[in-house]
């Protein structure tokens, strides 16, 4: 049994082999040990989810296209409204970042604003890992379709909202900057001492 879902593991199998079959995952198999040789077993199937990507509503909303269009005007509008949008998104980061500090409470020692700083931005759908020069990157932009016809307009309100959670959570000594990597978000939080 799966602990924590209650499940056999054949039925687990079964249900994540069939989602590999709709391409909403990938499998891949690896030996999680450094056994080799007889005894060693068979190398784990893993999963991982693929890049399709699915949006259902219903009754249909086109959410979307709204946000096309907003980004359209704002991108071919004044540098006033590309500021606005901005200020926007750091005001909106700023208050998240508020309210993650509030849950925090009393401890409020650098790994613990950390540590909630990496779950609002989990729960904003960015993804976050520690990457290898210790930097916080992005695995996922929750924009990516619009960031892709409007990108200098997404990252730039990106930044402006990952600078706010950090502005908001009184986080000294990070900050948020545009540094681009294939594959990734737009956005990296550095350590600035």
């Amino acid at each position: 049994e799966l602990i924590g879902l209650g499940i056999a593991r054949a039925l687990a199998a079964f249900h994540l082999d069939k989602l590999v079959e709709q391409g909403l995952l990938e499998a891949s198999y690896r030996r999680l040990t450094k056994r080799r040789g007889p005894g060693a077993r068979r190398p784990a199937k893993l999963y991982r989810r693929s890049g399709l990507q699915v949006n259902l509503s219903l009754p249909p909303r086109e959410y979307e296209l709204a946000a096309r269009l907003f980004a359209s005007a704002a991108a071919a509008g004044a540098p006033a409204t590309r500021a606005r949008l901005r200020k926007s998104a750091r005001d909106f980061g700023a208050v998240l970042g508020r309210e993650a500090r509030r849950r925090a409470g009393k401890r409020t020692g650098s790994r613990t604003l950390l540590h909630q700083l990496q779950t609002v931005l989990q729960a904003l759908g960015y993804e976050p890992f520690r990457a290898s020069d210790g930097a916080i990157r992005l695995h996922n932009c929750p924009f990516d379709a619009l960031a892709r016809d409007h990108r200098s307009l997404m990252c730039g309100m990106n930044e402006a909202l990952v600078g706010g959670v950090v502005r908001g959570l009184k986080l000294a000594g990070c900050t948020a900057g545009l540094d681009r990597e294939p594959g990734l978000c737009c956005v990296a939080l550095r350590k600035t001492n």
